[in-house]
This record gives structure tokens, sequence and C-alpha cells, in this order.
């Protein structure tokens, strides 16, 4: 009985402790999304504050509004009799002491340009009648031009604001008096204008050295698919798929893609083997959080792993600032060494119990022995970042998108955001203004980066 009761608690101890572990994770130890955080969110390590005061801080650049050269309008403000109440004399002819600028900054009053366009049949001598030409655009008898059209997929793939919120704002500020389903063709219109972008931003993405890749879940009628994202600093393209081998090969980047992946831990990106793929530290920086917060004495290794990899950060961004090509073989030989001491310990520290088996921590410490090239792929390529965060960054909006407008009533729909986003935050990063580039979209076709065209 004895040894049945001891097997027992054993067994509950170990329930206990899991539960335990399951209530301690949040976004700051694990990788679940802040999202889910809720009123319990974590308060940031740097909440006791900088010490700094607030506002702009002593030396750094002001953003003071400075008064331009060439004001649309200039108001003259000159005083006709002399303020002296016992002078009062008339100053129509007096000198000019000096002379204050002062310029305020406003929108004008929402207004539409209507332009019409009359088209002149001539009949030739010959008996044959020719009519002038049509521009592009110009289809029926009265439409919204690109401009309105820029600002309705402005509002909805940049400011990710609904439909009826969309049609709203454009008929308080620019007195266009559309509708959500003009505002719904519209989105779905710049999609379909998209598709030579969205073909020449593959190839490019392609041929790139280092790629960012991650996918998100976002709802689309009551249910779940997934936004997957491939990029650089200055490219984004995202597709819309389920999370399985195919879906991630469908957007047509990754197959065949020969240079280093930075991803996170998902076993569904393995069969890209012709990459080099490299692990994100940040996510790992959060598993060894949240292993060793559960047992700071017991699980000590955690936290010499993480130590380990802030250092070789550190190291290779020092090297990178210097102009640095790579490491030299005693610093990565070293870093190498401090790894291998993390994982020794943390098999001391963990070892198997009676039946063999191996603990939540314990598998964590055998990921990072089984990894250890994809971990440490940053130390010997200083082409790759420490972390993931360049997907993470333009895979926001889509959060951004169902915070403020809810969730997708069709895959369409989610396909469309996709593409606009795609081509927005690509035209950012590249310093191009989404309005610019949107209305181009509407008239001469999508702006396509110089690196692009050739």
């Amino acid at each position: 009985m004895l040894v049945e009761l001891r097997v027992r608690v054993e067994r509950l101890e170990a329930e206990n402790a899991e539960l335990r572990r399951r209530l301690g994770l949040n976004s700051t130890n694990s990788s679940k999304p802040p999202s889910s955080d809720g009123l319990g969110k974590p308060i940031p390590r740097s909440g006791k504050g900088s010490g700094r005061r607030a506002g702009k801080q002593p030396g750094s650049p002001g953003s003071t509004l400075a008064l331009v050269a060439d004001p649309d309008h200039t108001v003259v403000h000159r005083p006709d009799r002399c303020v002296n109440p016992v002078c009062g004399a008339d100053l129509g002819g007096g000198v000019e002491y000096g002379r204050q600028r002062r310029q305020v900054f406003d929108l004008p009053e929402p207004k539409l340009v209507v332009t019409e366009h009359q088209f002149v049949a001539v009949l030739c001598t010959c008996g044959q009648v020719s009519q002038g030409e049509v521009p592009a655009g110009v289809t029926g008898r009265a439409q919204y031009g690109p401009g309105v059209k820029a600002a309705a997929v402005y509002g909805r793939g940049a400011q990710f604001l609904p439909f009826a919120r969309v049609a709203g704002l454009l008929g308080d500020l620019c007195g266009a008096s559309v509708s959500t389903g003009f505002v719904h063709a519209v989105v779905t219109e710049a999609a379909r204008r998209l598709g030579p972008f969205t073909s020449h931003l593959a190839a490019l993405l392609h041929v790139e050295r280092v790629l960012h890749v991650d996918e998100t879940p976002a709802r689309v009628d009551g249910g779940f698919t997934y936004v997957h994202v491939a990029c650089t600093p200055m490219l984004t393209s995202f597709h819309v798929g389920g999370r399985s081998k195919a879906d991630i090969d469908a957007g047509g980047v990754l197959p065949g893609f020969d240079g280093t992946i930075v991803r996170d831990g998902y076993a569904a990106y393995q069969h890209l083997s012709d990459a080099e793929h490299a692990w994100c530290g940040a996510h790992l920086s959060r598993d060894l959080r949240g292993v060793h917060e559960q047992d700071p004495a017991g699980q000590a290794w955690a936290e010499v792993m993480a130590d380990t990899l802030l250092s070789a950060k550190t190291m290779t961004e020092q090297a990178v600032a210097a102009g640095r090509e790579a490491l030299t073989d005693a610093e990565i030989s070293r870093v190498r060494a401090c790894y291998a001491g993390a994982i020794a310990y943390g098999r001391q520290q963990n070892p198997p119990d009676r039946q063999g088996e191996v603990s939540k921590a314990g598998k964590l410490v055998e990921r990072f022995h089984t990894h250890r090239g994809m971990i440490l792929r940053f130390v010997v390529d200083l082409a790759v970042p420490f972390t993931n965060n360049q997907a993470e960054r333009d895979l926001r909006p889509v959060k951004l998108q169902q915070k403020i407008s809810g969730t997708w009533r069709m895959l369409q729909g989610l396909a469309d955001f996709a593409a606009v986003r795609s081509y927005l935050s690509t035209a950012a990063k590249h310093g191009q203004d989404a309005l610019d580039v949107l209305k181009q979209l509407f008239t001469t076709g999508p702006w396509i980066p110089a690196a692009l065209s050739s």
C-alpha cells in the first residue's frame, strides 16, 4: 500500500507541477500571443522607468511645425490708424517698421472635383465617322476616379477600418457618398490589379539571401485559416492557406529557395531542404524563461543557456557594427563550448524518471541539442539576425484588422487583404506614400520597385 501511495503521490505532484506551469505561461515566457494575456498581462521589466523626464529628451531632434516659403494664400494685416489714443493718425502712407510671419496649416473644405469628358464624333469627307479616344478608367456615364478609389483601399488596407466606416469616412471628409458595396468592390479590384506586382515580388524574394517566414491564424466565417508571410527589411509577401507543407509552398517563394530561412520551431518548414534554417532566438529565450521561472534552482541550466545566447547575440551585433564579415574561429568555438556546457548542465538537472520518461524541461534540453545548428546559425552567418522579429512585425496588421474590424466573412476577402497588405507594406519599406501608390494602381498599374523591374 505504501508503494502504491508513493507512486500516486509522485504522479499527483507531477500533475500539480504541470498545471502550475501552464497557469504561469504568458507571452513573455512562452510562444503564446500577447492577446492571450488578457487582464493578467505581465508588467514589462522596464516598468520601473528609466529615470528620464517625460517628453523630448535633451539633444534629440524636435518636430516643430516649420514655416513654408510659398504659402497658398497670404493675408496682410496692416493697421489703418495709430494705436496711440492721443495721436490716432492715418497710417496709409506710413513707413513699414517691421513684419512678422505666422502661418496656419489647415485642410480645405471637402469637395469632389468633377471632370466631364466629351467625345466628339467627326464626319470625314470619305464618309467615315471618327470619335475621340476614351481615356482609361472612363468606363461609364458617371464613376469615381482613382483618388476616391485609392482613399477607399487606404481606409481598409492601411487603417483597417470596416467597410461601413470607410464609406462614412469618405462621405464626411471627401464628400463622396459611396456605399459599403462600392468599398468592397474597389478593394477586390485593387487585389486583382496587383497580379503583376505579386508575381514579381515572389520572384525577387526567391533569390534573397535571408528570408523571414511566419504564419498567424485569422478568423474567417466562424473558423480559422492562416496568413503566411515571407519578408525581408525591404519586401513583404503574404498569402492565405492552412498550415500544411503545401500551404506553406503556395506562396510561390519558398519551394527551391536555397538561402537561409529564419523561423520559429514549427516542424512543417522542415521539408524545405534546399535552404538553411535559423531558429528565432526570441522564441527560444521565452521558452527558457518559462522553464527557469517555474524552478529557478532546479533549472539553472536555462539561465546559463539564455546568457549564452544573449552573449553571442551581443558579440555578433558588435561584429556587424564594426563592419566585420564573420566572427573568428576562436569566438565561434567559445560560443559552442558554452552552449555544450549548458546542455550538459541541463541533462544533469533533468535525468529521466524511473520509467525512462523525460520531463518538459528535459525535452527542451534535447531540443537545444538536436537543433544546435539552427539555433546557432546567427553565430556562423552574420547576415542572419538573432530573432524573427521582421516577420512578426509584418504580420501584426492581421491582428490589428481583427481587433478593429472583426473577422472576415469570406476567404476571398482575406486573400484580397493579404494582397493589398503585401503592396502597402513593401511600398512603405521603400519610402513610398501609400495614397500615391494606390492612385498609380488605379491609373497606370501597380508601383514596382526598381529592383523588381530589372
